[in-house]
């Protein structure tokens, strides 16, 4: 799927179904890798055949099954993962991402940089906005590409559902009030590529989550 300078692929991976994607610039043939929570050599293999460089990993949040990947690919590539400040502890504590409790394999995982609510930066051609969405996760954020008119949601915004909130450092109101004030402001036609599911738009959410 194509948009403007933007190609985006998406990747099932891991035992609950997680989206990994693949944002790739058009012009600097580079991309990013977007939670990679699973299957590293697939997402390897997939990786070669785009002909881009990886430049950088982004997590969304914390849990096992958005970031289990993580670490594999950095060195593989010799590139840096990013999160939001908030979810350092999610990341580094088995119980809090999940690793213990759900797979019975406690890990830990870590970001180079830890970015600030609307902290903007610039990768592989891209212009990122970064927005804190608590809620699912204490350090949940969704990654706002303004140019290209996509978002990438995590596990905060679904294609009309939202992310559970009975994990620790969850919180059903911190979630909605999230979505509210960050992500349902942003333009309708503006398409979001969440962490389970199916790719939704703003408009599609605005009009139809019964969550909102």
């Amino acid at each position: 799927m194509s948009d403007l300078d933007i190609t985006v692929k998406q990747f099932v991976v891991g035992p609950v179904c997680t989206n990994c994607y693949l944002a790739i610039h058009n012009t600097t043939k580079e991309l990013l890798i977007i939670d990679p929570g699973d299957e590293a050599k697939l997402l390897e293999d997939e990786i070669a055949k785009t002909g881009a460089k990886p430049v950088a990993i982004l997590l969304t949040h914390g849990h096992f099954d958005h970031a289990t990947a993580a670490e594999e690919l950095r060195k593989f590539y010799q590139i840096e993962v990013y999160a939001q400040e908030s979810e350092k502890e999610t990341l580094e504590n088995p119980s809090l991402n999940l690793s213990g409790p759900m797979m019975g394999k406690p890990m830990t995982y870590h970001a180079d940089h830890y970015l600030a609510d609307e902290q903007e930066i610039d990768l592989a051609g891209f212009h990122i906005r970064v927005l804190h969405t608590p809620g699912h996760t204490a350090g949940g954020a969704c990654y706002y590409f303004p140019n290209e008119m996509v978002l990438f949601s995590g596990d905060s915004l679904f294609r009309e559902s939202v992310g559970r909130t009975d994990f620790p450092g969850g919180s059903a109101s911190a979630l909605i009030r999230s979505i509210k004030e960050k992500i349902l402001p942003l333009p309708d036609f503006i398409k979001v590529y969440p962490g389970h599911n199916e790719i939704t738009s703003i408009e599609n959410e605005r009009a139809y989550n019964p969550f909102l």
